[in-house]
């Protein structure tokens, strides 16, 4: 936010609400970033860490613009890039499947896993972002090779 020399409090209770407004539809719309700017204001709100997948929207429709022709593709393909248990990714970045290189995998097919366990780490820019597992089960299929990039939304692990 800009500073100005002399801030009535209603006008610093305004830059709150905005700040607490933005922080609430990053959380509705399942963002790690969002920027505000105009004549007066200047924000920049960033989450850091990892995300529920649970929590996390597959498509956010502030990004998509709405033809008409394209939505039908959408729905039709998701149904094979996303399985019915998959954890999907809360981030677009790398994904490690071992906490450094050389290491163990995390988890590998077959291992059972239980709820908060680390199963890979997404980077995105420069962050390591540990993904975990919302529910306890085991692993059944790993989608994703070490070091492959990710989208927001594509199916990572699948776990039942």
């Amino acid at each position: 936010m800009s500073k100005t020399p002399k801030q009535t409090p209603s006008a610093i209770e305004e830059k709150i609400r905005l700040v607490r407004e933005l922080a609430q539809v990053m959380e509705d719309k399942g963002l790690v970033e969002i920027d505000l700017e105009d004549e007066n204001v200047s924000v920049h709100l960033s989450k850091t860490g990892s995300m529920m997948p649970s929590q996390m929207p597959m498509q956010i429709p502030a990004q998509m613009p709405a033809p008409a022709a394209s939505a039908p593709a959408a729905t039709e393909s998701a149904p094979a890039t996303a399985p019915e248990h998959a954890m999907n990714s809360p981030m677009v970045g790398t994904v490690y499947l071992s906490p450094e290189p050389g290491a163990a995998v995390f988890v590998k097919t077959g291992d059972t896993v239980k709820s908060g366990q680390t199963l890979l780490i997404i980077e995105a820019m420069k962050v390591m972002n540990p993904i975990t597992a919302t529910t306890a089960g085991v692993v059944r299929q790993i989608l994703v090779d070490d070091g492959q990039p990710v989208e927001f939304g594509e199916p990572l692990i699948v776990i039942e």
